[in-house]
């Protein structure tokens, strides 16, 4: 006789925990990371603390030229790409770097007094959060986006949704009751309680981690990301052809193929002059090799940080303006599609969501730990009933 086929059930709950042993690791490692990395931006403010802000002179600002050629004057070697500029005087400027060729590595971001140029000090955690991404994105694995890191963390992606869906399955009750849904049995002694804990959790968590994985997912595979993309804005925009690409500028030894320096200036004040009048903070990146543009992202005073983006672009060598997107025009779906980080780290949806979204992260390796606990209890509950059910040797009286 064949043995008999496993239930759908039971190859549900086996493919439930086979994951569990493997990618639930992983996931356990991705969401500690990930929370960290949801309040990234507060962390670093509060350590550098005393380098963001300046004291207030009677000299004006200086502009993002003479600012740029200071910068890389102290900096020897690094070239920037990007500033980050804020309306009030007594807040220091931030510079990025162009990656170095030979490594890939990303200098530190280091803050710039604005009506002097002097370079005040790096950002003080740029390093430790650079591990910190790498390892939440590719397990530090050698290739980086290229290598089998993300090969690895787009896998545990999917399988987050697989987690959900047969988690889901698993636990679907015969009798619908909310507290059967929502409230964990404590009080159940052994295995029950920490299936109740592992499975109410979950189910309380179920959105968020779906909402995580689908937009996690946009940075694994590039085919989900065009699919996403389309689903939430339609047809590809042709003003999003005019962005520039990202990398920043030639380094000095490829001068000799720039006709002249960026236009950085007539484009800041074109920028102040017109879209630029509410701006509170803006990101002001310099032209890529290949691009013709100046980018300014800025967000608008009042605004809901850090989701509430607007955009321009001005030619590189006029400084005038070319496009203008701000986020009030935008439908949903751009806004989101716009906005795949925040999304994802559910910033996007408020700070209470941050929270929640924070502490699901947090939650994985819960997960992962009850996970385990509830097959190990499971695999010794299999040997005692093995164990119970081997026939036993008879004793003869006399022997």
């Amino acid at each position: 006789m064949h043995p008999a086929l496993p239930s759908p059930r039971t190859i549900l709950f086996r493919l439930h925990w086979a994951l569990g042993l493997t990618a639930g690791l992983v996931l356990a490692l991705m969401g500690v990371t990930g929370a960290l990395m949801s309040y990234e931006e507060a962390i670093t403010a509060f350590a550098d603390r005393d380098r963001a802000i300046v004291a207030v002179g009677d000299r004006p600002p200086l502009g993002p030229e003479a600012l740029v050629a200071r910068i890389e004057a102290q900096r020897p070697g690094l070239t920037v790409t990007a500033l980050v500029l804020a309306d009030d005087p007594g807040t220091s400027v931030s510079a990025r770097f162009l990656r170095d060729p030979a490594s890939g590595a990303r200098p530190a971001a280091v803050y710039v007094d604005p009506q002097d140029g002097t370079v005040l000090g790096p950002s003080r955690l740029d390093p430790a959060f650079a591990t910190v991404r790498a390892l939440h994105r590719w397990l530090l694995i050698p290739g980086d986006g290229r290598g089998w890191g993300r090969t690895i963390t787009g896998a545990c992606a999917l399988a987050l949704l697989l987690f959900l869906a047969t988690g889901l399955y698993l636990r679907w009750p015969r009798i619908h009751r909310w507290r059967i849904w929502l409230r964990p049995s404590l009080s159940r002694p052994g295995r029950p309680r920490w299936w109740s804990l592992h499975a109410v959790a979950g189910t309380w968590l179920l959105p968020v981690y779906l909402v995580i994985a689908l937009s996690g997912l946009t940075w694994s595979y590039g085919w989900f990301k065009d699919g996403a993309t389309w689903l939430l804005t339609g047809p590809a925009h042709k003003a999003a052809e005019a962005r520039p690409p990202r990398g920043g500028r030639k380094r000095p030894e490829a001068a000799d193929r720039t006709p002249a320096p960026p236009a950085l200036d007539r484009a800041w004040a074109a920028f102040r002059a017109g879209e630029g009048r509410e701006a509170v903070r803006a990101v002001l990146t310099l032209p890529g090799p290949d691009a013709k543009a100046i980018r300014i992202r800025w967000l608008a005073r009042g605004a809901e940080q850090p989701k509430a983006r607007n955009e321009a672009t001005f030619d590189a060598a006029t400084g005038a303006l070319l496009t203008a997107a701000r986020d009030a025009d935008k439908s949903l779906g751009q806004r989101i599609a716009d906005n795949m980080l925040e999304v994802h780290r559910g910033r996007f949806f408020g700070d209470v969501f941050a929270m929640i979204f924070c502490l699901a992260a947090l939650a994985m390796p819960g997960f992962a730990a009850t996970g385990l606990v509830l097959y190990v209890l499971r695999r010794r509950a299999g040997r005692r009933r093995a164990a119970a059910a081997a026939p036993r040797p008879v004793v003869v009286a006399g022997e």
